[in-house]
């Protein structure tokens, strides 16, 4: 089932613990981000009340007793988008209450399922694929009919590689 515009806010928001994301693409083409990430790159100042909307959506979710997190999947070099990520999306997303940590693959995989696929885990036990095409577009969600078993498989070996951002970034000396 694909989850589009009011279906997917549904399907997303009706998680009661954990919300969770393996986030893998070293670039994302999300056209209301273009003309941030061309402002980070041509070095300018974050606007204020960048990602306000997910972050309010992330203290409310964090008010409400539930967790959200993810684990950023990164090969070294880090691409235009991942140094935008970390330095405009990702410490505003933590201060919201968002658990997040990176994984770097760069010399190896830890067997995780770096097809170009990204996905949510809900529960751990509903999923939903986020699909791309190979610039970063996003195609379309839908939700996952099968078994969530190999998710949360993955989702544990993520977590056991993957570091905390703040720790991973004072590894890059940055």
């Amino acid at each position: 089932m694909v989850l589009d515009g009011e279906d997917w806010r549904r399907f997303f928001d009706a998680f009661e613990r954990e919300a969770w994301r393996f986030e893998a693409q070293p670039t994302y083409t999300m056209p209301r981000e273009q003309e941030n990430v061309a402002r980070f790159l041509r070095g300018e100042d974050k606007p204020a009340g960048h990602n306000a909307r997910w972050h309010e959506r992330v203290r409310g979710y964090v008010a409400s007793g539930r967790r959200v997190g993810r684990v950023r999947v990164v090969r070294r070099p880090l691409t235009d988008y991942q140094r935008y990520q970390f330095a405009w999306g990702i410490p505003g997303n933590i201060a919201a209450g968002e658990d997040i940590r990176v994984l770097d693959v760069t010399e190896e995989d830890h067997g995780l399922p770096l097809s170009g696929r990204d996905w949510w885990l809900f529960d751990g036990v509903r999923v939903a694929h986020l699909n791309f095409r190979p610039d970063g577009t996003q195609i379309n969600r839908e939700a996952h009919e099968g078994d969530p078993a190999p998710y949360l498989e993955w989702q544990r070996s993520a977590l056991a590689h993957a570091v905390p951002f703040p720790d991973y970034v004072r590894s890059l000396g940055v």
